[in-house]
């Protein structure tokens, strides 16, 4: 990871081979702009507004075309304080960007490496906990766009997203040999399905005996089904608003005159109606909360569209796809609040995952955040366990937990595995949570997400936290975050 932090009021700034111009007034606050004329350089892509200050960040470009993992930020406090985090690569000067190998070709290299890849980790049994390997679907693709690569294998790719049983991947090309030079998961995943109840069957009606049975309506799940109101519709009679968008679905969308949503679970319709419920809450819940740039925007939704068992956030379309595998995934909120997760950080900090660190906190914040949008109406029933309905498909022990917020694990218990590690934050987290209180906590960790680099460290991202319960709380809160993260070890 690469991080420089000091305040300045102008500065030019290069990498070998780059030729940027750089301005920033002197105004606290002020928006910095690229004055080269030149297409090299950075792209402000997008800015942010926290509790603390504004966020400014640039896309690294050359010649016209992104460069893979390049970025750059610009963290401007109300007090006129700057942090600067530079994350650009140096790409020679001389670099030739005209592709000699053609876009299918380099999406059918990819599909082949990613479907491979998927086939392996099911037979391992990594797709999922006590899970049977069975044949999953192949890889499927997406759009396929012209990147650079930096460092000293600079070189053009093909940049391919392709959808899988493990989610959607990244897969770089070599645009001149048509080799694969990088494939990896790139959306944030998580294996089962889940209920749309509120939050789910297991935990409303705390009963952990409870069953999918194929999908089918049962006496017990139907007195699970709670009435909602549904706000901040659109009125185009379908589930569209200002911070859902249902965009497609198994069975075709949703649709009434009368803006009445009313299904049984066995219709596929229900699950698109708790997508939008329980989204709709998150947001409300942040705005209470004082944010008003955190995925404030109609976010899509694809639902029940995926046959496997799993769902995930695609962050080249702005997308999450719920599939439909064992519990329908939409089915539990808990799942659906995990996915919303990601979705979160990647608004806020874009490119946000391009560290294994910075993937296991993406996974440990999912968690976390389906716990914490647990709390009002679980009543403390097996709070830390993550996605209990879901879960039912494929675990035999109770309770029935994908995965916990309290395992106790700390940085000795490291493997490298995102989901693994995840249970290392996401156990922080909820220490924080326990100790602040709800509102507290979730505005520290969310304010401290601003100044999260993509490819952050858990230190790193741990000493952004503390900072950001100092800023907002003082003394007291800094040192009660920082225990926290001392008993996992991070710190």
């Amino acid at each position: 990871m690469r991080r420089r932090r000091k305040a300045l009021v102008a500065v030019v700034v290069g990498v070998a081979g780059l030729s940027l111009g750089v301005s920033f007034t002197s105004a606290a606050g002020a928006a910095p702009e690229v004055v080269s004329a030149k297409a090299d350089g950075l792209k402000l892509i997008k800015t942010k507004t926290s509790l603390l200050g504004k966020h400014y960040w640039y896309e690294q470009t050359f010649k016209g075309l992104p460069v893979v993992n390049g970025y750059y930020a610009k963290h401007v406090t109300e007090g006129g304080a700057v942090q600067i985090a530079d994350g650009r690569a140096a790409v020679p000067a001389n670099l030739d960007v005209s592709a000699k190998v053609a876009p299918t070709v380099a999406t059918q290299a990819a599909n082949t490496a990613v479907t491979a890849r998927a086939n392996r980790a099911n037979r391992a049994g990594v797709a999922g906990p006590h899970k049977d390997a069975v044949k999953q679907p192949g890889a499927t693709s997406g759009a396929a766009q012209l990147a650079v690569i930096g460092g000293p294998n600079a070189r053009l790719v093909w940049n391919v997203t392709s959808r899988s049983a493990e989610g959607v991947s990244r897969s770089l090309v070599d645009a001149k040999t048509g080799s694969v030079v990088e494939s990896k998961v790139i959306s944030d995943n998580v294996d089962g399905r889940g209920s749309v109840f509120d939050p789910n069957p297991v935990v409303s009606e705390q009963n952990e005996k409870l069953t999918d049975k194929n999908d089918k309506n049962t006496d017990e799940l139907f007195l699970a089904q709670k009435n909602v109101i549904l706000r901040n519709l659109d009125g185009s009679g379908t589930l569209s608003g200002t911070y859902v968008n249902v965009k497609e679905a198994k069975g075709g969308l949703a649709q009434s005159k009368s803006n009445t949503f009313v299904y049984q679970r066995a219709n596929d319709k229900f699950e698109q109606v708790m997508v939008y419920y329980h989204v709709n809450q998150t947001q409300e819940y942040i705005h209470k909360l004082g944010f008003t740039e955190v995925n404030n925007e109609s976010q899509d939704f694809s639902v029940n569209t995926y046959e496997g068992d799993n769902s995930f956030y695609d962050p080249s379309t702005d997308l999450i796809t719920m599939g439909e595998g064992g519990v329908d995934d939409a089915e539990d909120a808990e799942v659906i609040w995990h996915e919303y997760g990601h979705a979160i950080q990647d608004d806020v900090v874009p490119g946000f995952g391009e560290s294994e660190e910075a993937g296991a906190i993406g996974e440990g914040f999912g968690d976390y955040w389906a716990v914490t949008m647990s709390v009002p109406v679980s009543k403390g029933f097996e709070l830390p366990c993550v996605m209990d309905w879901d879960a039912t498909s494929y675990t035999s022990t109770e309770p029935h937990c994908l995965r916990r917020t309290d395992t106790g694990k700390t940085m000795d218990d490291k493997t490298g595995e995102v989901h693994d590690d995840g249970e290392i934050w996401s156990n922080a987290l909820w220490d924080i949570h326990q100790a602040l209180g709800r509102a507290k906590a979730n505005k520290v960790i969310l304010e401290a997400t601003f100044f999260y680099d993509p490819d952050t460290s858990f230190a790193d991202a741990a000493r952004d936290t503390v900072q950001a319960a100092r800023l907002l709380y003082g003394k007291a809160a800094a040192q009660t975050v920082t225990d926290a993260f001392k008993a996992r070890k991070i710190l």
